[in-house]
């Protein structure tokens, strides 16, 4: 008779996603792991293999949830300009208020296994690729719809954003001046017209 499973698995990768998220890979045992996920060790490795494998889980878990909540908060922004606005106010605050000062676990990743660790590549050229093409849609849509009259090119002015949203990540981690990381989107956000 197999054995039924007593915890749910997506709420294990939110928990095992926020682990590494806070302390990073090579920091994060299995011991620490099976403590803050409050499952044995062999149900671990049953359900999402070794430390790495469930790492890489938690990295795809965390950056489809990312996407999602990206383009939704886009879609219901019909005003291009305030839309970007918007979002890195938001991400500004939620960084300030991040009491942990994560960061992005995607920047956290990027920063502490690549070049080193050539596995995780692939997952974070694809969350890459996938930012900016949805910075690029909605750019696209506001100059289709009369919204923006750039002649800026749109792929790259998509790739500028995706960069400064990443960096006010980093940034964020020592810098706390919510007026001053604003101050520099408003300035950013002045090729978007």
């Amino acid at each position: 008779m197999p054995r039924i499973k007593l915890f749910d698995e997506n709420e294990v990768l939110t928990k095992a996603m926020n682990l590494f998220w806070k302390k990073g890979y090579a920091a994060t045992s299995i011991q620490d792991l099976v403590s803050h996920l409050g499952i044995n060790r062999a149900s671990i490795y049953a359900t999402y293999g070794d430390k790495e494998q469930l790492f890489k889980k938690s990295f795809q878990y965390y950056t489809k949830k990312n996407i999602e909540a990206l383009t939704n908060f886009l879609e219901s922004r019909p005003n291009i300009k305030e839309g970007f606005k918007e979002l890195f106010n938001n991400s500004i605050a939620e960084s300030i208020k991040d009491k942990d000062k994560k960061g992005c676990f995607v920047v956290n990743t990027t920063t502490e296994l690549i070049p080193n660790n050539n596995g995780f590549t692939v997952a974070i050229e694809n969350n890459k690729h996938l930012f900016e093409q949805i910075f690029y849609q909605y750019l696209k849509k506001g100059k289709e719809n009369g919204q923006l009259t750039t002649t800026q090119d749109l792929k790259a002015l998509a790739a500028l954003l995706f960069i400064l949203y990443n960096g006010l990540k980093v940034v964020s981690k020592i810098q706390s001046n919510e007026y001053e990381l604003k101050r520099a989107v408003e300035v950013a956000l002045l090729l978007i017209h």
